[in-house]
This record gives structure tokens, C-alpha cells and sequence, in this order.
């Protein structure tokens, strides 16, 4: 009877010294893939964001949702293409995007936060001037952005309120009238990172984490293996964003950032709070 009991409170202990390292620590998690769209998964990721949070850490929230936006593209019958894996965003496809990322699925986060007990608050980078974006080929992409420049005060103030910001990544721009940029939310949630001196970096995927050639996952990484790694052809098709955004959180400052595997359950606290993990870790 009380063998279960002392096994729950191993595992309490066990996560008491990582608790007290991330303590007060900012912590951007960038959410995606089919942990974003399972039911399940939703609330076991809020569960996990809601401990976190009670323990003293700061997450940081940055979302996607590819998925949603092809699929109201696809409804509403207005055609969408991708160049090199990246989304072309018209001026009809934009106003789709604003609608998907910063209406439902950003909304639907904070929601799930709410209901689990944790104060939330969701912003798009048009927030308080909070990203401000140019294009990153009008030609080729349309309005397809990156991020000029990121003004940390407004997530700052969310955090120091106690909430957990929820964050669209979708930028503002200079121009007057203009409908924003749609940002790749593994780019965005690393620029986010490094404006806002976080401690981790986390990428909630659809893979175990980096594999090797022979599909076997790796664990730990450096920024010279990682990049001889894409040279080889063993870091390839999507992972390559990922990976980049990575390498540029670490550059920028953050101290480590993992990929880790959003199907498996509870994956955020057992990347966190346990010595062996779950992804693979990226630092300097």
C-alpha cells in the first residue's frame, strides 16, 4: 500500500533539484504539431504549463498552427502553396492566418490555462508593438515576414502580473494600414527567447527529437556537431528550421534549447524536471 506513496514521492524529490534551478527562470515553449491538435494531449500540456508555472517558472507560450489555417483555406477554397517548406501568405491568405492564430487558437490556449487553474494572457506580436516584422522575399513569399525587432516590455509586464503570456506570431508592421507579417513560430519563439533572456528554449514536435542516420534519436548536441550534422544530410526537411532556431536562441544567449516529442505524454515535465529527459538537447 505504501510502496506507491514513497514511488510518488521519489519522483517529487527526484524533480526537487531541478524546481529549485529553474526557479524564477523564463522558459519559452514553442507549441505545435499534434500536441496542438489532440484533446488529450491539450490537457496535458496545459496541466503541464499550470505546474510549471505554480513552481515558481515562467513560461512563455509561443503557438502555431499550419494545420488549422490549411485546413479554413482549404473550406473557404482559396488556394495555399509552399516554397522550401514555408507558407506564401497573400493578402487573403493573411487575413486567414490573423483569424486562425491570433482568433481561435490563441484564444483556445488561454482558455485551457484558465480552466486548469493558471492565469493567462494572449497577445499577437501587433500587441503593444511587441514584434515588428519586414518581409522576407515579398516577391516570392508576399506576406510572409521575419522579425526586425522585438520590444520585450509587454511580455515582461504579463509575466511580473503573474499570468502566463500566450503568444500569436503574427508581426506588426511600420506602415500604416499594413496587415502584418505571418512569422514561422519556431523563428519567432526564438527571437522571443533571446529578447526576453530566457533561460530554456523548448519545441514541442512531431518526432522523438534529432535522429541519427540509423533513426536512433540523440540525445545531447552541440552547435558544431548539429551543424556538421545538417552538412551531412542526416538533419534534413523540417528538422532544419528547428534546429536553426535553436542554434540562433543559444547564440543569442539562452543556455539550452531542446526538441522534444509533443505525442508523448506529460513530455514538457520530463524534459524539465527529470535528469534523463525525453528530446534531444541543444547548448554551446
Amino acid at each position: 500500500m505504501y510502496k506507491s506513496k514513497i514511488d510518488v514521492v521519489k519522483t517529487l524529490l527526484d524533480a526537487l533539484p531541478f524546481i529549485k534551478k529553474f526557479s524564477n527562470e523564463k522558459i519559452v515553449i514553442k507549441y505545435g504539431g499534434s500536441a496542438q491538435t489532440s484533446s488529450e494531449l491539450k490537457e496535458q500540456f496545459a496541466q503541464d504549463v499550470v505546474l510549471l508555472h505554480l513552481v515558481g517558472m515562467k513560461p512563455i507560450i509561443v503557438h502555431g498552427g499550419g494545420k488549422s489555417i490549411t485546413n479554413l483555406l482549404t473550406d473557404l477554397g482559396v488556394d495555399t502553396k509552399f516554397v522550401d517548406g514555408q507558407r506564401v501568405t497573400t493578402k487573403e491568405v493573411m487575413r486567414i492566418v490573423e483569424m486562425v492564430l491570433s482568433g481561435e487558437i490563441n484564444k483556445e490556449i488561454v482558455s485551457l490555462l484558465d480552466n486548469h487553474g493558471t492565469k493567462a494572457i494572449g497577445i499577437s506580436g501587433k500587441d503593444g508593438g511587441f514584434l515588428k516584422g519586414i518581409p522576407k522575399d515579398y516577391e516570392n513569399f508576399g506576406y510572409t515576414g521575419k522579425i526586425e525587432h522585438v520590444n520585450p516590455e509587454i511580455v515582461d509586464n504579463i509575466i511580473e502580473d503573474g499570468a502566463v503570456p500566450v503568444i500569436a506570431p503574427i508581426a506588426g508592421s511600420s506602415t500604416i494600414g499594413h496587415p502584418g507579417f505571418n512569422i514561422n513560430a519556431d523563428l519567432a519563439a526564438s527571437r522571443i527567447a533571446v529578447a526576453l533572456e530566457a533561460r530554456k528554449i523548448l519545441f514541442l514536435t512531431d518526432t522523438p527529437g534529432v535522429l541519427d542516420k540509423n533513426m536512433k534519436l540523440i540525445t545531447n548536441l552541440s552547435i558544431e556537431k548539429t551543424e556538421l550534422l545538417k552538412a551531412d544530410g542526416t538533419i534534413q526537411g523540417g528538422m532544419v528550421p528547428k534546429v536553426d532556431a535553436c542554434i540562433e536562441a543559444l547564440r543569442g544567449g539562452v543556455k539550452k534549447a531542446h526538441i522534444i516529442d509533443g505525442r508523448v505524454e506529460h513530455s514538457l515535465l520530463l524534459e524539465i524536471l527529470t535528469s534523463s529527459g525525453v528530446g534531444t538537447c541543444i547548448e554551446l
